[in-house]
């Protein structure tokens, strides 16, 4: 088995009981591998499970969401409910890249999505940290600059997903699950 076609990278070879095979990674997508027999005996030959990925390799899991969200026929059939609370959680808990990763997962999500696969009250965290950052550029108008990257993705995954729950009909009982009783007192008060 090997990554390349000619299989000089990455070559693993294994003979004989199963006993003598060894799990191991290979780099990239696709896998390459040569069955030969010596003839010596009728066995049916051997046996072997690839699996995508490697657990808890943040780069593997949202090359292949990423992937998978983008193909229209996969889409039917993908968890959605589960995978919209998995990345929510995701973009709660990472920072830097990671959390942009995950957003940016969420963003396709939603784009997706058909009438209610996504509970989209999860959301609430990441409203207030977008909201938390708005008030923070409200009060450094005194030196305009260009909003962060975490900034934005928050702005446009929140523009896309109201503007979804605009089309579902639902805009009243999503910007309620995504306040605070306090905020709405305040806003009710202005």
């Amino acid at each position: 088995m090997s990554s390349s076609s000619d299989f000089q990278q990455d070559r693993h070879s294994f003979s004989g009981s199963p006993q003598k095979w060894n799990d191991f990674e290979l780099p990239g997508d696709t896998l390459y591998y040569r069955f030969t027999s010596d003839m010596s005996n009728t066995e049916w030959g051997y046996k072997f499970t690839v699996t995508a990925g490697h657990l808890g390799r943040f780069q593997t899991g949202f090359e292949i969401l990423k992937q998978m969200l983008s193909e229209e026929r996969v889409v039917p059939h993908l968890p959605l409910a589960k995978i919209w609370e998995w990345q929510v959680g995701v973009a709660c808990r990472q920072t830097g890249h990671q959390r942009l990763k995950a957003i940016h997962l969420l963003l396709k999500i939603v784009q997706c999505s058909h009438q209610r696969d996504c509970d989209l009250t999860l959301l609430k965290p990441l409203w207030q940290l977008f909201t938390h950052m708005e008030n923070n550029l409200c009060h450094d108008m005194a030196k305009p600059g260009i909003l962060l990257p975490l900034h934005r993705a928050l702005a446009e995954l929140f523009f896309v997903t109201e503007n979804r729950v605009t089309e579902l009909g639902s805009l009243q009982e999503y910007l309620l699950a995504l306040n605070t009783e306090d905020h709405l007192h305040r806003c009710t008060a202005q």
